[in-house]
């Protein structure tokens, strides 16, 4: 582990930039840091090319004292538009390549410490992928669960631009995935609580307010369905779901911190693209709930 000793600052959060948007890549343009010891969490879905994943982490990267990323599953597409030949796990290889030439920590690097507010806390960036165990009520499995969500028209665009190479399958990749992050969350010092940060939930229950709850499936995995109690837990970070909000399981702090597309954004009374505060906890934070107004289910494009 890498630690970084600070007594000052915040450690920020933030997820589903999608700067393919000009609203949302105007909003990336505006963010600073409130203090010059100010570490930034990034939970994935910033952009779907490599020139626009670049542009947003080193424009970042040039403010916060660190950027944190974890991979979204829009980073890891095969885009119409991408110019750079890779797919599957040589197209994450590549963007942990990218983000080490930019000074951003990957899900590949040490883990850093914050010392600063509300410290010390190991922050561990994690890659993890889905494997269709978040099944739809009444479907036993992977095959019964697709086939319902076809019926119903809510299938996610991963099913035709997030290829697993040299995997055979999505599932597969995400079980080495978890197995890999497994072992090295078990081999952390058993003293000191961890910021875990992924694009999805460790858990099931975000996905609880779910307009079309067979989106589920491209949501996460029930193999992680423990950490936040095995891994000395203090804060889960994640986004996907466009759903911002702070909910608790067993105690541990679970924050949804996506911005989500202007569609969604606009119609809510709090301004987009606000950092959250996951350290030290904000005031008031324990009872934040989903804003009015924000969508409540996933499909098409996401």
């Amino acid at each position: 582990m890498e630690s970084t000793v600070g007594r000052s600052g915040n450690l920020l959060a933030i997820s589903d930039l999608h700067i393919g948007y000009a609203e949302n890549r105007a909003l990336v343009e505006r963010m600073r840091p409130e203090t010059d010891d100010d570490w930034l969490l990034v939970a994935g879905d910033v952009a779907e090319t490599a020139v626009d994943i670049r542009w947003a982490l080193q424009t970042l990267a040039g403010r916060f004292a660190k950027v944190v990323w974890a991979p979204g599953n829009h980073e890891l597409w095969t885009h119409p538009k991408e110019t750079v030949p890779h797919r599957g796990v040589a197209r994450y290889e590549y963007l942990v390549g990218l983000c080490r030439e930019l000074g951003v920590v990957t899900p590949e690097d040490p883990y850093p410490v914050w010392e600063g507010p509300g410290g010390p806390a190991i922050v561990a960036p994690l890659f993890l992928g889905y494997d269709y165990s978040f099944l739809p009520k009444g479907c036993t499995t992977k095959a019964e669960g697709l086939a319902y969500a076809h019926e119903t028209g809510i299938v996610c665009t991963d099913e035709h631009v997030l290829f697993p190479d040299p995997y055979p399958s999505r599932d597969a990749w995400c079980r080495a995935r978890v197995a890999e992050t497994e072992r090295r969350l078990a081999a952390l010092p058993a003293d000191t609580p961890t910021v875990l940060v992924n694009h999805y939930p460790l858990d099931r229950h975000p996905m609880d307010v779910l307009r079309y709850p067979e989106f589920a499936m491209w949501c996460g995995t029930e193999l992680t369905a423990d950490w936040h109690r095995r891994f000395r837990v203090e804060v889960m970070v994640y986004g996907h779901l466009h759903i911002p909000r702070t909910t608790w399981l067993d105690g541990v702090r679970f924050e949804e911190v996506s911005v989500g597309y202007p569609r969604e954004w606009r119609p809510r009374p709090v301004p987009p693209g606000q950092l959250r505060r996951i350290l030290p906890m904000e005031v008031g934070a324990g009872d934040r709930g989903a804003a009015p107004g924000v969508g409540r289910g996933r499909g098409g494009a996401r």
